[in-house]
């Protein structure tokens, strides 16, 4: 049974190239909460993640909320493994795929076919999975001859639909998704959504970033609050989110 949790996690980014003193300083007065700081090496280290405790388990839809810079898109990339912590653990059961660039590890000098295989496997999709799905991520692009092209031939329209029909044909236990992918045209919007609709139900716990509430309500059962690296409410997702247009100004 996929489960994930984060117990006292901690996590600190150096900015690396802020030179100067006066510049220095200048970055650190940006600092709210004591979140950025001078290393003993005098690098600049922002606390992106502070002592973070939550458990999501199966059946768990979770929305992530909060400000630009709350730590909404950090925490997704701990909980994939991308960032190690600087303290605490994290212990996770079940395939995680993070759905965070979804033209990550493409190459313009490949073709659309050559671009299945290479995103697949960055994925982690075995050649047999891939062999088994290649046919159905190539008919819902809707490109045709153009999967035997160079995908730097191909307009942004279509580079977004090859990269959305692969990234979508994986099996995930537990999917992390920052924001709400793109698609393009129009026309592509209704089979995007019943796409992700399947992708949503095949996976146990799914986690995403995304600041539409409306959209939040509609797909999570339960809402993470993040303020400047720490969490500030975790539950009910329609109790959470007043809560957070309340102090955001907007109910």
């Amino acid at each position: 049974m996929a489960f994930i949790e984060l117990k006292n996690v901690t996590l600190d980014l150096p900015v690396y190239g802020v030179q100067g003193r006066s510049l220095k300083k200048q970055v650190m007065r940006l600092g709210r909460r004591n979140s950025i700081a001078e290393g003993n090496d005098g690098v600049v280290v922002v606390r992106a993640i502070n002592d973070l405790n939550v458990r999501f388990e199966r059946g768990d839809r979770i929305g992530l909320i909060g400000h630009n810079g709350a730590g909404k898109s950090t925490l997704l990339r701990v909980m994939a493994g991308i960032y190690t912590p600087t303290a605490g653990t994290v212990t996770r059961e079940g395939r995680a795929v993070p759905l965070l660039d979804i033209s990550h590890g493409m190459d313009e000098n490949s073709t659309g076919m050559q671009n299945i295989r290479l995103r697949g496997l960055l994925l982690g999709m075995s050649e047999n999975e891939i062999r088994e799905k290649q046919r159905d991520i190539a008919e819902f692009t809707e490109l045709g001859d153009y999967l035997d092209l160079p995908i730097r031939t191909y307009s942004s329209g279509m580079r977004v639909r090859l990269a959305f029909a692969i990234s979508t044909a994986v099996d995930a236990e537990i999917l992390l998704l920052d924001e709400v992918m793109g698609v393009g045209d129009a026309s592509f919007m209704h089979k995007a959504e019943a796409r992700m609709a399947d992708l949503h139900g095949r996976a146990e716990i799914v986690v995403l970033a995304i600041h539409a509430n409306n959209a939040i309500r509609k797909m999570c059962n339960k809402v993470l609050w993040m303020d400047h690296g720490q969490m500030r409410a975790f539950g009910d997702v329609e109790e959470i989110v007043a809560q957070y247009e309340v102090a955001m100004g907007v109910a």
